[in-house]
C-alpha cells in the first residue's frame, strides 16, 4: 500500500475499483464486436485501463512510485508515436510485436515473483501458476517476434521446414514439459531458466512452418497465449484485474482463432502443423504460367465496363493497404453510385495480414457499414454481379482453394469472384499472392488485368468513370 494513502484508503476499495475496470473491459469487448460501436469500445477500454493502471500505481508498497512512473513514461514514449504514425500496412506487424512484448512482460513478471518467493519457500500451487505464466509468455514472445519478422519481410513468409523437424519439435516440447514438472517439484532458478529457454524454442517451432496466408490465424492464437500468460500473472500476484483482463483476452483470442480456422475451412492443427516435415512447393496451381496468355486492359476500357454495369462488387486485399488507396476506392464507388450502379464490398474474414484488416481499412475511409458484405452474403450475390473489382487480393479469391486438391490453400473458403460476369484485377504484376500460389483466374477469358499502382489506377478510373 502506498505510504501516503495506506491509512485513508480501505483495502477493499481497490478491489471494487479493479472490478469496475474489469466491467469496462467486458463492455469494450462487446462494443468492439461491431464496427458500428468500435470507437465507443476503444474509449471504454481506455477508461478501464486508466483505472486499472492508476489503482495499481496507488496500491503498490512505498518506494515503488518512481519505478512505475518511469515505466509509464517509457511505454508512452514508444506507444504514442507508433499509434499515430504507423502506416496501415504495418499494423499487423505492430500488433505482432506489441503482443510479443506483452507475453515477454508476463513471463518476466512471473519469473521475478518466482525468484522473490523461492528464497522464502514456494508451494506447489504457486509454482504451477508461475510455470504456466513463464511457459505461455515465452511461447507468445518468441512466436510473435518471428511472426513480426515474417510480416516485416525480415525473413521469408513461406513455411520453413527441414528434415527431422517433427523429432526436433517433439524433443523440445518434452524438454519444456520435463523442466516445468521438475521446477514444480524442486523450485530452483536453474530449472526455471531451462523451462523458459525450452518454451522460447517451442514458440519458434510453432511459427516457422506457418505460411504467410495463415498469418492472421497465427496472430490471433498468439494473442490468446498472451492473455493466458497475463491471467497466470494475476493468480501469481493475487491481482483481480490481471486475472479478469487476461482471461478475457485469452477467451476472445481463442474464439477468434476458432472462427478464423472455420473461415479457412481447416482445423487449427492443420493450419499450424500441416507443413511440418513436408517439402513446401509454392506453385501447386498454374504450372507453366509464363507460357500462358492473359488479357491486359487499359483504364478507358475498364472504366466503361464499370460505368455501364448494374452491380459492381469491390474486393479489397492487402495491396489496397500497401497503396493507401482506401479513400480512392471510395471515390470510385461514389462515382459509380452517382450513375445508378449498385456498389458493395466483399470482405473475406482473413483478407490482409491480421484479423479484420479490411474492415479497419475501409472504416478509416468512412465506408458505410451496410455496404460491407461478409463472405457468405457476398457469395450469394456474386452470380448476379456484373463486375468484380479485385484490388490487391489474390489468395482469398483463388479458385485453387476450391478446385485443386494438391494446392497448399485447398479447402479454404473463398470469395467466388469467378462466378461474376467479369473480373478485373488491379495488380502491379502477375506475381502470386502472399501464399505464393499461382491464381488460374488471372488467365480466365473473363478476367482483365489492370497493371500499375492501385491508388494511381483507381484515381484514373474515377476520372474516366465521371467522363464516361
Amino acid at each position: 500500500m502506498n505510504r501516503y494513502l495506506a491509512v485513508t484508503v480501505p483495502p477493499h476499495t481497490f478491489t471494487w475499483l479493479y472490478l469496475l475496470a474489469a466491467v469496462f473491459f467486458i463492455l469494450a469487448l462487446k462494443a468492439l464486436s461491431s464496427p458500428k460501436h468500435a470507437r465507443y469500445g476503444m474509449w471504454t477500454g481506455i477508461v478501464g485501463m486508466v483505472i486499472a493502471a492508476g489503482i495499481t500505481w496507488v496500491a503498490q508498497r512505498a518506494g515503488h512510485d518512481w519505478v512505475i512512473a518511469v515505466a509509464f513514461v517509457a511505454g508512452a514514449a514508444v506507444a504514442v508515436p507508433a499509434a499515430r504514425f504507423i502506416q496501415m500496412t504495418a499494423i499487423p506487424q505492430m500488433v505482432a510485436i506489441f503482443n510479443g512484448v506483452g507475453g515477454g512482460a508476463a513471463a518476466t513478471v512471473t519469473t521475478v515473483e518466482f525468484l522473490h518467493d523461492s528464497a522464502l519457500g514456494i508451494g506447489a500451487a504457486q509454482a504451477v501458476e508461475v510455470i504456466f505464466g513463464v511457459v505461455i509468455g515465452c511461447i507468445s514472445f518468441s512466436g510473435s517476434m518471428l511472426a513480426f519478422a515474417k510480416l516485416q519481410g525480415i525473413m521469408t513468409g513461406t513455411p520453413i521446414t527441414y528434415e527431422g523437424q517433427q523429432f526436433v519439435n517433439g524433443a523440445v516440447l518434452v524438454v519444456a514439459v520435463g523442466a516445468a514438472v521438475t521446477t514444480v517439484a524442486d523450485p530452483r532458478d536453474l530449472w526455471l531458466l531451462l523451462t523458459a529457454l525450452a518454451a522460447l524454442a517451442v514458440g519458434a517451432g510453432i511459427v516457422l512452418p506457418v505460411g504467410g496466408a495463415d498469418t492472421p490465424v497465427l496472430i490471433s492464437l498468439l494473442n490468446a497465449f498472451t492473455g493466458l500468460a497475463v491471467a497466470a500473472d494475476g493468480f501469481a500476484l493475487d491481482n483481480l484485474v490481471l486475472i479478469v483482463a487476461g482471461t478475457l483476452v485469452g477467451a476472445s483470442g481463442s474464439l477468434l482463432t476458432k472462427l478464423m480456422s472455420d473461415a479457412m475451412g481447416r482445423s487449427l492443427p492443420n493450419i499450424m502443423f500441416a507443413a511440418v516435415g513436408s517439402k513446401v512447393t509454392a506453385g501447386a496451381a498454374g504450372a507453366g504460367a509464363a507460357d500462358r496468355s492473359y488479357r491486359a486492359g487499359d483504364v478507358t476500357d475498364v472504366a466503361t465496363l464499370l460505368a455501364y454495369s448494374r452491380r459492381v462488387m469491390m474486393v479489397p486485399g492487402y495491396g489496397l493497404a500497401v497503396a493507401q488507396a482506401q479513400q480512392t476506392i471510395v471515390e470510385l464507388a461514389k462515382a459509380l453510385q452517382d450513375r445508378g450502379v449498385t456498389v458493395s464490398y466483399g470482405i473475406h474474414p482473413v483478407a490482409g495480414r491480421m484479423p479484420g484488416h479490411m474492415n479497419v481499412l475501409l472504416a478509416e475511409a468512412n465506408v458505410p457499414y451496410e455496404e460491407l458484405e461478409e463472405m457468405e452474403q457476398a457469395n450469394r450475390e456474386l452470380p448476379s454481379t456484373d463486375v468484380v473489382l479485385v484490388v490487391g487480393a489474390n489468395d482469398v479469391v483463388n479458385p485453387a482453394a476450391r478446385d485443386v486438391p494438391s494446392s497448399p490453400i485447398y479447402g479454404m473458403p473463398i470469395l467466388n469472384v469467378d462466378q461474376a460476369e467479369h473480373v478485373i484485377f488491379l495488380k502491379r504484376s502477375m506475381r502470386p499472392g502472399f501464399s505464393g500460389v499461382e491464381n488460374d483466374l488471372f488467365y480466365d477469358p473473363k478476367t482483365i488485368m489492370l497493371f500499375g499502382d492501385a491508388k494511381e489506377s483507381l484515381s484514373k478510373l474515377v476520372a474516366a468513370v465521371r467522363a464516361a
